[in-house]
């Protein structure tokens, strides 16, 4: 089976570099990625960025009353359920970002707002949502605010090992991109982070990333060895085999071989 995995994964990269289709990076890495998922448990890791609300203390009366509701099981308005989450209520975001994905007409902005505070607090079932809201945001027109407050949420979970949030940390970097280009510090502590994974996972993403781009520098390409190179030492089976095949595609594009079962 896992030789068969590699395959398929061999087959996408190898059929897809050389055309266009990887110019619409990083939909293109995320979706090869899926097919090297990362243990599941390192998607659990939780952060406590900011501490959440603990007491009613300082709340006006209707928000109080609200909140022991809440605590006591009723379910909120969700009006009440937003004004406490933008009181840094940990809880009543985690409940809002619920009601906000089973709303059509709810915007991904809201999604990855509020599910961020969740985030902030240790509220970490709340990352796939938001992450996945982040994708959807216009650079351009999304509140410089409420950029910083994604930052905020998603570094310190990408540095304690959250793969979901080391990947959106990757995708989100770069020309054009939510988080803007992507800075050295930031482009060293994915590499460090990567090699404390061991998964490769990183380093793969940061490669289809840079191969997505219509034209390369020379070091740009010397940068897509080196993060090919590392992933052909991960532990993940998937990564190691189908960077060490891209490795010898870039090197030689007529003589590749693919692991037989």
């Amino acid at each position: 089976m896992a030789h068969r995995v590699v395959k398929c994964l061999f087959v996408l990269v190898s059929t897809a570099l050389p055309h266009t289709v990887l110019a619409q990076a990083p939909s293109y890495a995320q979706q090869l990625t899926l097919l090297m998922p990362a243990d599941p448990s390192m998607q659990q890791i939780s952060v406590v960025v900011t501490p959440g609300r603990v007491s009613n203390a300082g709340l006006p009366d209707i928000l109080r009353l609200a909140r022991q509701a809440m605590l006591d099981g009723a379910e909120l308005a969700p009006a009440d359920l937003r004004a406490l989450a933008e009181l840094n209520d940990g809880l009543a975001a985690q409940k809002y970002v619920r009601l906000l994905l089973a709303d059509p007409t709810a915007t991904p902005s809201d999604i990855a707002y509020y599910g961020s505070i969740a985030v902030g607090t240790g509220r970490v079932w709340s990352l796939p949502a938001a992450v996945n809201a982040m994708h959807l945001l216009d650079p351009t027109t999304e509140p410089v605010e409420r950029i910083r407050a994604y930052v905020r949420v998603l570094y310190p979970h990408a540095w304690a090992g959250n793969a979901l949030a080391l990947d959106a940390v990757i995708d989100l970097n770069g020309e054009g991109r939510l988080f803007g280009a992507l800075s050295e510090e930031t482009r060293l502590k994915i590499l460090e982070q990567d090699a404390v994974n061991g998964d490769g996972r990183a380093v793969m993403r940061m490669a289809l990333a840079l191969l997505s781009q219509p034209s390369r520098t020379p070091e740009q390409e010397a940068l897509v060895d080196d993060y090919l190179t590392r992933a052909s030492a991960a532990r993940n089976f998937a990564v190691s085999v189908t960077a060490t095949n891209m490795l010898d595609l870039r090197r030689n594009p007529v003589g590749i071989t693919v692991a037989s079962e």
